[in-house]
């Protein structure tokens, strides 16, 4: 009976030490999950965060494309009034030049138009570049944010 009690004894010591193991490793891997949420809630922070700082750029580059493409209409219609004027000139120019009157004032008037029209020129073909500019980083946003969205589904089915 001393034997037996003494086995017993035994027994219930290893499944003591057994239950203390697993007490243990039930307190670290409870530790594990709690430091794993806090990690997901501040990747999830984090991953809004920057959601948000896309699209803020998203709506800055929006403003300003828009603003290209107001001051590139602005532009065209300045220059075709340029071009009309021009032509005006041109057109007066020859008339002075069959009547041989005023010659030089005619020219004068086409060349300050013809110059006014080829600045006029340069600065549409800047805005249109700057447009173009503006449209391409658009494209490589909305490109960012299809992949966002990508990367949220993937990580919503991981889970």
């Amino acid at each position: 009976l001393k034997e037996e009690n003494a086995i017993l004894r035994s027994k219930i010591n290893k499944l003591q030490i057994l239950s203390e193991t697993q007490a243990d490793k039930m307190r670290k891997l409870e530790k594990k999950l709690e430091e794993n949420k806090i990690k997901e809630e501040k990747e999830a922070q984090d991953l809004e965060a920057m959601v948000q700082h896309v699209e803020q750029n998203l709506q800055l580059m929006t403003k300003r494309a828009v603003k290209a493409e107001n001051s590139a209409a602005k532009l065209r219609q300045e220059n075709a009034l340029l071009q009309a004027e021009l032509r005006n000139s041109q057109l007066e120019n020859e008339a002075l030049r069959a009547g041989r009157a005023g010659l030089a004032a005619a020219k004068q008037n086409a060349e300050v138009a013809l110059q006014h029209l080829l600045r006029v020129t340069t600065s549409s073909r800047a805005s249109i570049r700057q447009l173009l500019s503006g449209a391409e980083s658009l494209q490589l946003v909305a490109d960012l944010l299809k992949s966002i969205d990508r990367i949220s589904e993937v990580s919503e089915d991981g889970q």
